[in-house]
Order: structure tokens, then sequence, then C-alpha cells
């Protein structure tokens, strides 16, 4: 019990340090009670001596000390019957009627009287029953008719099972040894010495040699153990007294020693005895130490105590117990016993006498609590260490007693018995007050809790169902269980001595199962049905055990805020989220994966389905579809929770194939090729047709280096872009319905909340929309650009105005367009299809600007050629308006503006072309300017007021005063 009201954080407990108990044999009492799970704690006996061999030398011990504590001699039994009717004292004659010793003894003589209620029952608590059996209808008190035993000798031979022929033959040789040694001041004590003076005495009384002869061993093993084995005072391995006399009873033993007085054996025996037992320890100098050795003189006294129980009703207590105690502590002068021994002694038969007859008298447990009270008075009083010893011991085995039921105190007590509970409570916490200091700072909440072996039971029970549940969750439901009945049934008990026990109670099961539950969790490697259904039942019992506690510390001075500290969180729903989280990894690493690979694979085919996109989007699509199928499968409390974890994952997959697809593709600059040197036309040379070629083929080397990354590999061919497109823009698409179908799941959900809808962010994909859209914009471009400048390049950059402008105009162009447009409008999806001819018309522009603008030498226009270069234009703005079929006219009138802005230059004559070049020149870098115009930069942004589109009209116009100026002003050569 000192450990259950310990605190863990205590350590070592005080219990730990006392003495360890005397290990012995549980002993028998007479009565043949029986209690196999109570340790024996006053001690063991090295000597071969039997319960009756013990029980007969303590009944000689009692019948010495009365007959001494008179001053005159014990009469026999035998007489005492016949002269029963004549004396009112019911005193014994001698036998040989010799008046001279006749007189009885008043200490056992003493007439027994019930008249008045017992004292000392009355002390102990103890209720005397309205009728008993007379003791002396038990067994031992010979044949013939029952009779009520009349004085205190008569009760104790009877309570003791003494036959009355033992009786008499040791009251007979008392009164022949003791005939000389009445008056004699040290005959009290010396007793012992004397009954052994002379074998002799006692053969008289003898008719069986045998008997006889095992009367002789018991008394010479009662001398071993007194006088050798467990003396008073320790001898020394060199006393001769101890080796003859040791030499002699082992002798004896296997041969009986003749009596006779002067037998030299019985000589040797005599001094020795004298010897050893008149050796003082300081406190008694003129006794005889032979029975009052540890644990001999407890053991003895066990057998005195024992008698104040009613032989025909164990579980009583004599009504006479206070004549019977008053004479029984006569006998502590020879078997060294004082108050303090004599309190301990009798609480432990008190308690023992509880336990070995089935627990039913509660008036004995409550009686042997009420002792103890005693007890803790001694024990602050003395630091005997030979008490301290024997008290340590038997608190030990009372306390090894008690918490056996009370650590599986839901196993030992139910309704029938509920009420023993308070008792054995009330005894251990008395107990463990005398083992520790304070019990109110041991108690707190170390009652060790139940040990849960109901899960044992259930978990066989569970695993012959169908669809067993895990072992763990059986015992968190059993211990919920265990919860309600503990406060139901046992915590209005306990509370008297902890204003907390509810509380205390749930924080041991916590703690017990949070030793279960904590190597489970470390124990998880993933997420699956059977860890999840614990994690819960963990996480449901743990909420409610809490709350109990909380209930039952409302009114403390905390609030109940030291219990809940002692109940550290299981992190169950932790564990789960670990868990999710683990799995949601898990599947992402997969799928990111599964992206890398399969769009090394995907070749991007328009054939590969009606919707023409890729098979791989198809397929992540359905993969995260599955995902978030399973994912609101999962058996969780906390889907919405840990679902912004899973979008932001699916959502960067997403935008990781996204990202992966369009990369390699191209943008815009990929394909506008680069700018050409600025040159002057040279007028009237018969050998601008050769210049012309070989500027036409070093433009096609310059360009073909650009993008010939992209001739070799039909993944980027412009079908396969589209397709790309046309994904990007079905991932887009699919977005919104991934996001209404997960609303859906999170109002299916045993979790959600309100608030759970009302957050639109966590429910959203944030990465994945804008990577599509920019996607599509990037990919427009590119597709644009590169049927522009790429694949149409033969007919735009290396045959639109090369030579004369009247012989290479814009129709072979438009051709190609026309025929690039039919295929992206069979190809791309109706809802970007429009961007992409946007931005092929952008291109077209860009492209025709870059023809006019930075041709190259092959390239020359008169102001004649302007009228050609216009309708040419307009012809590229119908194909795209289409009759009212293509773009909107608007925005055909957008993206046309910037060309409509430069051509007017064309017809503009030299003169006021290089005039407006001065002077937006001089407006651009200021004074700086009028020693010598810098040469502007070329900027790419193409406008009539803008000094490099100026001059680079100058540059293609094919006339002497343009040529001149520019040979003038920097010197440009007429050939790259």
């Amino acid at each position: 019990m000192a450990h259950l009201f310990r605190d863990l954080s205590l350590g070592h407990s005080k219990r730990e340090s006392t003495p360890p108990p005397l290990q012995t044999k549980p002993r028998m009492p007479p009565s043949k009670l029986t209690s196999t799970d109570l340790q024996y704690p006053l001690g063991q006996l090295a000597s071969q001596l039997t319960d009756s061999d013990l029980r007969l030398t303590a009944y000689d011990v009692f019948l010495a000390v009365c007959r001494t504590s008179s001053s005159k001699p014990l009469s026999s039994s035998a007489s005492a019957s016949a002269s029963a009717s004549n004396s009112d004292s019911l005193g014994y004659n001698s036998p040989s009627q010799n008046n001279s010793h006749s007189p009885n003894s008043p200490a056992l003589q003493r007439s027994l009287t019930s008249a008045a209620a017992s004292k000392m029952k009355k002390a102990l608590g103890l209720k005397s029953p309205g009728s008993k059996k007379s003791p002396g209808s038990g067994p031992g008190s010979g044949e013939g008719k029952s009779k009520r035993p009349t004085t205190v000798g008569e009760l104790m031979r009877i309570q003791m099972r003494i036959p009355e022929t033992v009786d008499s033959r040791v009251r007979r040789a008392l009164l022949r040894i003791g005939g000389g040694l009445v008056n004699n001041a040290a005959s009290d004590t010396r007793w012992g010495g004397g009954l052994h003076e002379d074998f002799t005495i006692f053969i008289l009384d003898f008719t069986d040699q045998q008997e006889y002869d095992a009367w002789q061993k018991r008394n010479l093993k009662v001398l071993e153990a007194g006088l050798l084995l467990h003396p008073r005072v320790s001898l020394d391995k060199s006393n001769n007294a101890s080796q003859r006399l040791r030499q002699i009873i082992h002798a004896a033993l296997d041969r009986p020693i003749e009596t006779g007085k002067n037998n030299e054996s019985m000589q040797v025996l005599r001094s020795a005895v004298m010897s050893l037992a008149s050796r003082s320890d300081g406190s008694f100098s003129d006794s005889c130490h032979w029975a009052d050795g540890i644990p001999l003189n407890l053991r003895l006294y066990e057998m005195l105590l024992e008698t104040c129980f009613d032989i025909n009703d164990e579980t009583s207590i004599v009504e006479e117990v206070d004549e019977l105690m008053e004479h029984i502590k006569k006998t502590w002068v020879v078997l060294g016993i004082n108050q303090m021994l004599h309190n301990l002694c009798f609480t432990w038969v008190l308690f023992h006498r509880f336990v070995a007859t089935g627990q039913v008298e509660m008036d004995l447990l409550y009686a042997a609590d009420g002792q103890l009270a005693e007890v803790a008075k001694d024990a602050k009083a003395t630091k005997d260490p030979d008490y301290s010893k024997i008290l340590s011991s038997t608190l030990t085995s009372v306390l090894g007693w008690a918490e056996k039921r009370l650590l599986s105190y839901h196993d030992t007590f139910d309704s029938g018995n509920i009420y023993t509970m308070q008792g054995i409570v009330s005894l251990g916490v008395s107990a463990a007050k005398i083992l520790v200091e304070d019990v109110s700072t041991e108690y707190r909440r170390k009652r060790k809790g139940e040990r849960m072996e109901k899960a044992d039971s259930s978990r066989r029970a569970s695993k012959n169902q169908p669809n067993p549940l895990p072992v763990l969750a059986i015992l968190a439901k059993d211990v919920g269980e265990l919860a309600v009945h503990e406060t139901k049934v046992f915590s209005p008990i306990l509370k008297g001595w902890h204003p907390l026990a509810a509380g205390v109670a749930m924080a041991t099961l916590h703690s017990c199962y949070a030793n279960e539950i904590k190597q489970f969790i470390s124990g998880i490697m993933e997420l699956t049905p059977d860890a999840v259904q614990v994690l819960r039942a963990a996480d449901k019992l743990e909420k409610d055990l809490v709350q109990i506690a909380v209930e039952d510390a409302v009114d403390s001075e905390d609030g109940g805020k030291a219990i809940i500290r002692e109940m550290p969180p299981y992190e169950a729903e932790t564990a789960i989220a670990n868990l999710v989280k683990g799995w949601i990894k898990t599947r992402l690493d997969r799928l990111k994966e599964w992206v890398g690979r399969n769009l090394q694979q995907e070749v991007w085919n328009p054939q590969a389905n009606q919707e023409g996109y890729a098979p791989s989007a198809v397929e992540i699509l359905r993969i995260i579809d599955e995902t978030l199928d399973a994912f609101f499968q999962l058996p969780i409390p906390t889907h919405p929770a840990l679902l912004p974890d899973l979008m932001a994952g699916l959502d960067k997959c997403l935008q990781y194939y996204v990202m992966k697809a369009k990369s390699g593709c191209g943008t815009r600059s990929t394909y506008i090729p680069t700018m050409p040197a600025l040159t002057r036309c040279e007028i009237g040379s018969k050998f601008q047709g050769v210049w012309k070629k070989k500027e036409k083929s070093q433009n096609s080397q310059k360009r073909n280096s650009q993008v010939a990354t992209m001739n070799g590999d039909n993944s980027f061919g412009m079908p396969q872009l589209c397709v790309r497109i046309n994904t990007f823009h079905c991932i887009r698409s699919e977005m919104d319905v991934l996001e209404k179908r997960i609303i859906t799941h999170l109002r299916n959900c045993e979790s959600a909340h309100v608030e759970d809808f009302s957050n639109g962010l966590s429910k959203k994909f944030e990465l994945t929309p804008s990577a599509c859209v920019e996607g599509v914009q990037l990919l427009s471009e590119a597709v644009a650009y590169k049927i522009v400048f790429h694949d149409l390049s033969h007919v735009l950059w290396d045959g639109l105005y090369v030579g004369e402008p009247s012989s290479s105009r814009i129709d072979p162009l438009l051709q190609e367009l026309e025929r690039n447009l039919l295929i992206i409008s069979e190809t791309v999806h109706e809802r970007v299809r429009t961007r992409i001819i946007t931005d092929i018309m952008k291109a077209s522009c860009d492209g025709f600007l870059l023809v006019l603008l930075a041709g190259g030498p092959s390239r020359a226009f008169s102001r004649q050629d302007s009228q050609i270069i216009e309708d040419d234009f307009k012809a590229l703005k119908d194909l795209f308006w289409a009759n009212g079929d293509g773009l909107p006219a608007d925005l055909i009138d957008k993206i046309s503006s910037t060309v409509r802005g430069v051509l007017p230059l064309f017809r503009t004559d030299s003169e006021s072309l290089i005039e407006r070049f001065r002077r937006v020149t001089l407006e651009t870098y200021g004074s700086s300017a009028r020693s010598r115009l810098p040469l502007p930069p070329t900027s790419g942004q193409w406008n009539p007021t803008e000094p490099n589109t100026l001059l680079r009209v100058l540059c293609y116009r094919n006339d002497e005063t343009a040529s001149k100026f520019l040979k003038k002003t920097y010197n440009l050569p007429k050939k790259i």
C-alpha cells in the first residue's frame, strides 16, 4: 500500500528502505484457517517445532506464570471437578488431599462472568452476539456432556484444545516443582530452568514410554530454540555451555536421556541450561532467558492471543476476553513481551483472523485498523531495531495483502462486497501512514490502476467475429467503461481519503493506457484502417477521461489543473494527422514520379482522342480524382484540417505537369530572326541581283541555326503544340469540376463545420490554373511565331519582296497561312482557337514589318512600291477577317495599328523623311546631336515618330537622296 499512495516522482519509497520482512511459511492456527496470499511477518523458527509443540509450550508458560502470580500453589484439575459443587471459587484440590498444599490459585480459579459487556470488545468496536455455543462444547474438551467453562484456566485449556490428561500432568508437575519454590522471589522467572531440572518428575505421569520420549524431545527442541537458535542474548561461538547443550540435545533427539538425579547427561543438561538462561542483557538481570528471543517469543505469544477467538465461532472474540487477556499478559515476563509488541502482535492476530475467515466479519478489520492507531504511537516513540524490524515486516504483509486487492479493486469488489472496500482502504492508509511520513503527499494518483485484463477476454472474443476489432481499440472501450464504473461505484468511497478520487482514477487509467498507445504510435509506419481505429478510440477515451477529471475537480482550488498536468496528451490526433500526411506524401511522390515518366513518353498525338488533348492529362486527372476519393474515405475525423495539405500537393503536381509539358516548346523570341546590319541601297548596280541571292542564303543560315533544336523533334511540331494547348485548357477546366467535387465530399464528412465551407481558399487549386493560363499564352505565341517565322519562312523571309516587289508579293504567304489556319481550326479547342489565330495575325504583322524594315540588302522599295505594300497588307487583314467569319474587325484594327502607322512612310519622299528623321533625332538626343547625328539603336518598337523606324525606311529606299544621306551621315555600306 505504501507505493499505492506514493507519487512516482518520489523515487524509492520509504517502505523499500525498511528492513525486509522475516521469511516464513504461513502458520496454520489451531482452527486450520488458511490465508495463502498473506505473508507471515513474525519470523520463521530455525528449529523443527510444530504448531502443536508451540501450542503445548505456550500453555505450559501460561499455567506457570499464572501459578507464580499468586503466593499459593496450583491444585490439579482432577480434583477440580470433584469439588466444583462445593466451592464457590471452583478451586482445585491436591490429589493427595494434603491440606498443606491445597490452597487454590485465585488467578486461574477466578469465576468467569459475562454479565457486563466486555470493556475490551467495546474498545475494539466488536459486537457481542445474542447467544453463543459454549466454548466447552468444542473439540479437546473431552468426552461426555458439554459444559460451560467456569474458570479462566478451564477456558484457556478449552480454547487451546489441550486434553485434560495433558493439563493434569502439567499441573501436577508444577505442584511438585513449586513445592520448594513457594515464596521464592525468582520462582516466577526461573520456571523454565526448574521445569527441566529433573525429567524424573514428569515420568511418573506417563504410562507410555513413547509418549514420554516425545514429550522429552519437545522440551529439548524448545530449549534448543530458546537458548541456542533464538536466544535473547546473543551467543559467543566459544561459549562452552552452548556447545555442551547442543551436543546433549542432538544426542537426545536420537536416543532419549535416561532419567535420574545422578545421571551425568541430566546434570550436564541442567548446568548448561542454567548457565545459558542466566545470561543478562542488562534489562532483566534476575530473569532466566529461555523463551524471550525473537521470533520464538512472538510465536508463543501469538498462540496465546489466538485463544481470544471462540473455537465455535471463529470470527467472534469470547465474551470473557477481558479476564483472558489479563492472564495472557502475565506471560510477558517470561516471553519478553512489552506493550508495544503486544499491540503489534494483537493487530496481526485480528487482521489475520479477518483474512483467514473469508473477510466477512468487518468488525475484525475495523478492530485491526483501530489497533494500528496504537501501533502508530508506539512506532513514533521507539527506535528499537528489533521492534522496527518486526513492525516493518508486519505492515509490509498487511500492505501487500491490501495492495493486491486495491490494485485490482474492480476485480476484487462488486455489489456483494463493496462494503469491505472502505475498511480495506482505511487499513491500508493507516499502515501506509506508519511506513511513510505523510500519506497525503504520497497518495497522489498512484493507485496503480487496473491492469486492464478485461481486454484479454474481449480480444479473444473479437477474434471469432467476422470483422475483429484491433486489441487496443477494444482496450480503449473497456477502459472507458471501467472509468464510468469507477466514477459511479468506487470514487464516492475513495473520496473519503482523497478529495479528487475520481480525477486520480482517471489520471491513473490515462497513464496505464498511455503506456500502450504511445508504444503503438511509435511503431506505426503507415496509415491502415486498424491504426486509425485505434487512434480514434484512444482520442475518444482521452477526452472522456479528461472530462470526468475536470468535472471531479471543479470545486478544487486550481480547478483540476494539477490533475490535468498529470495526463499528458496521447497526441492521437497528431498521430493521425502525421499518418495522413505520410499517406499524402506517398501518393504525391508517386504522382510526381508518374508525371515525369509519362511526359517523357508522351508524343502529343492529335489523333489520340477526339478531344484533342494528351492521354497523360486524362490519366493524371483520373489519379487526382481517385486520390481525393481515397482521402475522403479515410476513417479519420480531420478531413477539413488536412485537406489543404492534400490540395497543395496535388496543385504542385499539376503545376509540375504543366511546366514540364511547356518546357522546350520555345517562345516568341525563339523564332524571330536576328535583324541584319543596316545597309544602304546600291542604285543601278548590275550586281544587285547577285548580292540579293547571296544575302538570301546568309539570312536563311542564321534563321536555321536559331531553330535547329526544333527541326529534329516531332513532339514540337505545330499539331503537337496545339495538343499541348488543348491539354492545358482541359486541365484548367477540370479544376472547377474538382473543386465542386471537393465541396460535395466535405458536406458528407462527419467532422465538417460551417467555417470549412466559408473558407474557400483551402478548397481551391491556386498554382495550376495560373500555370495553365500562362502555358496557353506562351504556347499560343510560340505556335504563331513558329508558323510565321519558321514554317512559312520560305514564303515570308525568303520570298516576300525579294528583288522586285511587284514580282514577289504576299499571295504565297497568304495561301500557306490559310492552310495552317484550317489545321488549327480542326485541332485546337474552340475556347482557345481565337487566341491562337489572334497571335498568328500578330506574328504575321510583325513578320510583315520585319520584311519591310529589316529585310536585308536583298530588298529595296521605291515610292511607287508603297501601293503594292498597302494592297498586300489589306489582303493579309482580309485573310483573318474572312468575310466576317474570322477575327472581329475591331481586333484586326487593333493588331494592325502599328503596321498602318508605318506604311505611310513608304509613300513619303526621301527629303521629307530625312528632315523628319533629323527633327526627331534632335528632339530625342538634344543639342548634342547638332554636330553629328547619332545612330539610333534598334528598339523593335516600330513607330512613324521613332528615329530607328525612320532610319530603316531610308535604308530600304531605292533612290539617290536616301543613299547619299546614309553614306554621308553614317557611312553605311551597300552590302553586308
